[in-house]
């Protein structure tokens, strides 16, 4: 491990004015999943971890919830004029701020987790003033330069000092691209966890369905959010069409940029159609996937959960970065255009499908990849 520098002189509206304890942990967020993946390992370093939200994500519905749906304390640092900004000011902003905040309250580790514009920003600019990075959920390649977090899951694995590989796919991956070895722990999965501590119990997932006036294994649950398919008028309405031409009906929480990203493009009657709802809290969210017939989504997390609730999934999207759920029968990937609905034909007439998942172990782990990830960040004050 890199010795770190001492903590230089500067001043900011975002730094804390007392020194880090001995061995205090900064926990990084700004999205939903990384206060998902998150949350169980800062339960489990207790007082020494604090949090820094960098404000990635804006919407309360995509933030302050998930803090409460794990019981997790208000982050003693928000950086400010990050949400909404475009990447390469989300980056400047992060930077900056968290710069001058490690520089006055020196952590002894910074954790960052996944492949977000928040996780690459905030390890480098741990890197950048000395202090011990821990990468949670570190190695995912999909080799497609043209995805966005494929860059940011680049930078991270030259600038992290530990690295958390959830599969071990994922550890070659790294040790591939140079990564010292002795640097790399297959840990598993913290999305494992997280699935099931907030999984509601079956009265609860019974009453959540029925706020939404669905029956189990009577519905589709989609998602779309990612710029690929919402940046480009022509995709998203192909998307939507698809959508509503499913066999099923389809519960669809809608993101912000979803909904943005319609009415820019004139697309707001194909939205409507849906239905759309407001982006769901954790634990109605895993209910209302537990309960659905079929899953159809961008999402990244997703393509990990379903293989935690014995689920199918559409993927749709140009490439993926986790194919463990491909190879073990969860999911499916497809590009928007009649592929979604024909997929969702074959999946849906299949009658052996949900046994053949129901006896598919999730490839992702056991469930105690924060324990392992919390002895390897004690291990960083021995």
């Amino acid at each position: 491990m890199r010795s770190s520098p001492k903590a230089t002189s500067s001043t900011s509206t975002c730094t804390a004015s007392a020194p880090a304890e001995p061995g205090e942990v900064a926990i990084v967020v700004g999205t939903r999943p990384e206060i998902i993946k998150l949350g169980v390992l800062t339960r489990l370093l207790g007082p020494r971890a604090y949090l820094v939200h960098t404000g990635q994500h804006f919407d309360e519905n995509l933030s302050e919830t998930f803090l409460a749906a794990f019981g997790l304390p208000q982050p003693r640092l928000r950086l400010t004029g990050v949400g909404g900004a475009a990447r390469v000011d989300q980056f400047g902003r992060i930077l900056e701020q968290l710069g001058r905040h490690f520089a006055e309250r020196r952590p002894g580790a910074v954790v960052v987790q996944g492949d977000t514009n928040t996780a690459a920003a905030a390890a480098q600019a741990a890197h950048f003033t000395g202090i011990p990075v821990v990468h949670v959920e570190a190695g995912l390649r999909s080799y497609d330069r043209a995805m966005p977090e494929e860059i940011n899951r680049m930078l991270i694995g030259v600038v992290a000092d530990r690295h958390c590989a959830p599969t071990n796919r994922a550890a070659d991956n790294l040790r591939r691209g140079g990564v010292d070895p002795r640097t790399v722990t297959v840990t598993g999965n913290t999305v494992v966890e997280a699935t099931r501590t907030c999984l509601p119990g079956p009265d609860e997932a019974e009453a959540v369905l029925a706020r939404h006036g669905l029956e189990s294994d009577g519905y589709v649950l989609a998602t779309i959010h990612r710029p690929e398919n919402t940046d480009d008028p022509d995709r998203l309405e192909a998307v939507l069409t698809e959508l509503a031409k499913l066999p099923l009906p389809v519960l669809f929480p809608a993101h912000p940029r979803t909904r943005a990203a319609a009415h820019r493009s004139g697309l707001t009657e194909a939205l409507d159609r849906l239905g759309p709802v407001e982006p769901l809290g954790y634990r109605d969210f895993l209910a209302l996937a537990h309960g659905a017939r079929l899953l159809v989504s961008d999402s990244g997390g997703l393509q990990e959960e379903c293989t935690i609730l014995k689920k199918p999934l559409i993927v749709v999207r140009n490439s993926t970065e986790r194919p463990e759920a491909f190879e073990t029968g969860f999911a499916t990937l497809v590009h928007p255009g009649r592929a979604i609905c024909d997929a969702a034909d074959r999946i849906i007439a299949d009658p052996d499908l949900s046994e053949r998942l129901r006896d598919t172990p999730s490839p992702y782990g056991d469930g105690r990849a924060s324990h392992r990830i919390a002895a390897i960040i004690s291990a960083l004050d021995a």
